[in-house]
């Protein structure tokens, strides 16, 4: 076989000569197939040889189809067996050599590449969504084979030396990834008190190159880590894939922990959202800091997209949750705004159906009506064309809360019952559970708006929230029900039921704490303030409302304001010495929640309140 013709015949002319050695019974097993295959083809050019097989298989068999006389199509029928085995011992090969392929081809992509695109052919091949994602002995391979064809100071040099100082700085790092959550009194997650302690601290102080610790310092500070990117004047190729590198293996390697939590699902599948939610904010605050330099600008957004993919693919990617717990600081205050603008540069996916989705609710939870509302029509019409299903569901029901929120009581009802009716054809229990809730609660403000007061009006609304909670309990949806949980204490408080109220708004409360939603902490916080000064219970509304104005606040929500008005009201009414006389009766409790800053922060908000009265 010569080796001057080009691949692809050199390929077809190998394919011949091992069915003919099988026709005239010198290849009498796969075994010898499989070494001829080992010993013809050229290592990285697997692409290339199964175009090959795929056109003479698709001509042999065209042959058996097609030919009258018996035989020549005894020998065709004898040549198909052959190839046959030849695809069998393809996949044998392919199945043994995908590592080898893998590095063969990344490296040839990347030398091949343009100068200019090197770095995002890098990352492609460190993308977790690629079915053969390379390990870390495997990228140590890679850059082994890069230095190979680099020249001093060449940007495939300074590709090599970054791969091999991230993988020396990840493994230094990895035995350290868990260890602060084993610091005293400390909370999982990534928000807190700014300073020594925490994740970025941790790994600030055991990652010893200088970039990443300087990454992880500014984060520790809760300081932008936009400024940090402009800052970075000198930065190198090799520093800034070693930083990547790093950042890369940190957030899966928490994923991964956070995915084997079977005895905590909740905590579990929160902490690894809160993960993917953070790492792909840092990720669009660097891409916004590089702008300067197009391909670190570049290669960061790309990291981010291939993150929010992941993310959205994931069976607990939260299609009807909220701002979760871990998910805080004020440096990650506004975050999901970060991730808006990279998204419009993103095909129409189902993945971005699902990220849209959740910027969405958040934009509702901020108050961000108008926005939250743009982000659900948007998402509605990706999913519907890409037929996602729960998608298209959850996007109804997310509309239908938006418009409550903006008192649009009509359309809240149409959405909401466009996705009762698609769940129930679609067998979307989930979808079904939230559709319920948001029909009852819609209907319930709409009577309001009415000013219909009799108990009557409400039943029918209220049994659709009660079978919304019913069929969240059987599905053991955690999410679905603390919405049910709140939606049916608003309601009985919209009916003056106080006491039934504050049960279900009780309840609500403490489901949103196992899911961690923020949003809905806060809200049955501020509703539950509300039921008990209607109560003349001065003690527990202070609890409550303080409580709610606090994490309502620290999320960036507008809400905020509501118990920071009962609260004004009230220190109105009994006076400042005894209205601080409650709030310290309940310190350990706060504190047990929001910490002693959160706790020492309720009168200074109180005091911001009222000047902005």
């Amino acid at each position: 076989m010569s080796e001057s013709l080009p691949l692809r015949d050199r390929y077809l002319a190998l394919i011949d000569e091992i069915i003919q050695l099988t026709l005239q019974g010198k290849i009498s097993s796969g075994e010898m197939v499989y070494q001829k295959l080992q010993k013809g083809i050229t290592s990285g050019t697997g692409e290339v040889f199964e175009l090959a097989l795929s056109d003479r298989f698709s001509a042999i068999q065209s042959q058996v189809d097609s030919e009258k006389d018996e035989l020549k199509k005894a020998k065709a029928t004898r040549s198909l067996r052959a190839i046959k085995t030849i695809q069998t011992q393809w996949q044998r090969y392919g199945e043994q050599n995908k590592a080898t392929e893998a590095i063969a081809t990344a490296a040839r992509e990347i030398t091949t590449a343009a100068p200019d695109e090197r770095l995002a052919t890098f990352l492609r091949f460190t993308d977790p969504n690629q079915k053969q994602l390379l390990n870390v002995q495997q990228l140590q391979q890679l850059s082994k084979a890069l230095q190979q064809f680099a020249q001093a100071d060449s940007d495939l040099q300074q590709l090599s030396q970054g791969i091999t100082r991230g993988l020396a700085a990840w493994q230094r790092l990895q035995d350290h990834l868990l260890s602060w959550m084993y610091e005293q009194n400390r909370d999982l997650g990534f928000g807190g008190v700014p300073g020594e302690h925490g994740p970025w601290a941790t790994w600030a102080k055991q990652v010893k190159s200088e970039l990443p610790q300087a990454l992880f310092h500014t984060l520790a500070m809760e300081q932008s880590a936009i400024e940090f990117a402009e800052q970075q004047g000198s930065m190198t190729l090799s520093d800034w894939v070693e930083m990547a590198l790093v950042l890369q293996y940190v957030q899966r390697g928490l994923v991964n922990w956070f995915d084997q939590q079977a005895y905590n699902v909740q905590a579990g599948s929160k902490l690894s959202i809160s993960t993917f939610l953070t790492f792909a904010v840092i990720w669009s605050q660097l891409a916004n800091g590089f702008g300067s330099t197009p391909a670190y600008s570049n290669g960061a957004s790309q990291i981010m997209l291939q993150i929010l993919r992941n993310f959205a693919l994931r069976p607990y990617f939260p299609l009807y949750g909220g701002i979760f717990a871990s998910f805080s600081g004020n440096y990650l205050r506004d975050a999901l705004d970060y991730l808006d603008e990279p998204l419009r540069q993103v095909e129409k996916t189902q993945e971005k159906a699902r990220i849209l989705t959740l910027l969405g609710s958040s934009q509702r939870a901020l108050g961000q009506y108008k926005r939250s509302i743009q982000f659900h029509q948007q998402a509605l019409e990706i999913a519907r064309n890409a037929g996602d299903r729960p998608c298209e569901i959850a996007n109804l029901n997310h509309l239908s809360r938006t418009c409550v929120q903006e008192q649009n009581y009509t359309e809240a009802i149409n959405n909401s019952q466009r996705a009762l009716i698609l769940s129930r054809q679609a067998g979307d229990r989930t979808g079904e559970a939230n559709a319920l809730v948001n029909l009852g609660y819609s209907e319930v403000m709409e009577a309001q708006k009415q000013e219909q007061l009799e108990p009557e009006t409400y039943e029918t609304a209220i049994n659709y929230l009660e079978q919304g909670l019913k069929l969240s309990e059987q599905l053991g949806d955690i999410q679905s029900k603390a919405l049910c949980f709140s939606s049916l204490g608003i309601a009985y408080l919209v009916i003056a039921q106080l006491e039934t109220a504050i049960k279900y708004l009780e309840n609500g409360f403490k489901t949103a704490q196992i899911s961690g939603d923020l949003y809905l902490q806060g809200r049955n916080l501020a509703y539950l303030a509300d039921a008990y000064y209607r109560l003349q219970n001065s003690e527990k509304a202070i609890y409550t409302g303080s409580l709610g104005m606090y994490l309502l606040e620290q999320i960036a929500s507008n809400e905020w304001r509501q118990p920071a008005g009962l609260l004004t009201i009230l220190q109105g009414q009994i006076g400042v010495e005894s209205f601080q006389s409650f709030l310290q009766q309940h310190r350990t409790k706060i504190i047990a929640i929001i910490g002693v800053d959160g706790y020492d922060y309720i009168p200074q908000l109180l005091e911001e309140y009222k000047r902005d009265i």
